[in-house]
């Protein structure tokens, strides 16, 4: 069985990365790093591009890599379902810079149709620059 779901969550993968082409996850420049149920990891290599006019990573950057790390958790853990975000909260608690950022998400709770989420958002030295959680409502298919 562990097999099965290992294909099955490759072609989640897939699937999620050719629907990204174009959008603006390809623009900001995140990259999936793992993923399990009700977990992720997303990662972005900070450029001078994602700075503010002080030199850190601006807060919309972070909020971005917060906000799409909570998403694919919550997707994560609703296979098969789409999940959006109704409420982010953010705080940021250190500055950041340029280099790589790495952003993990852990689903907290889960109802019928709505997820809470928290990430962090950590540069490669393991500094917190800023946490969050989210909730995600889960979109029924018709």
């Amino acid at each position: 069985m562990e097999h099965k779901e290992s294909i099955e969550r490759e072609a989640w993968f897939a699937q999620l990365a050719e629907r990204a082409k174009g959008t603006f996850w390809e623009l900001i420049g995140c990259k999936v790093e793992a993923v399990e149920p009700g977990r992720a990891v997303v990662a972005l290599d900070a450029q001078q591009h994602h700075l503010n006019g002080i030199g850190i990573v601006h807060g919309g950057v972070l909020s971005s890599l917060l906000d799409n790390a909570m998403g694919i958790a919550a997707m994560s853990a609703r296979p098969g379902e789409s999940t959006v975000t109704t409420n982010l909260n953010v705080h940021f608690v250190a500055p950041l810079g340029t280099g790589k950022l790495i952003a993990t998400a852990t689903v907290l709770h889960q109802s019928r149709s709505t997820l809470t989420v928290q990430a962090t958002v950590q540069d490669d030295a393991g500094k917190t620059g800023s946490i969050g959680t989210g909730s995600f409502r889960v979109i029924p298919h018709r």
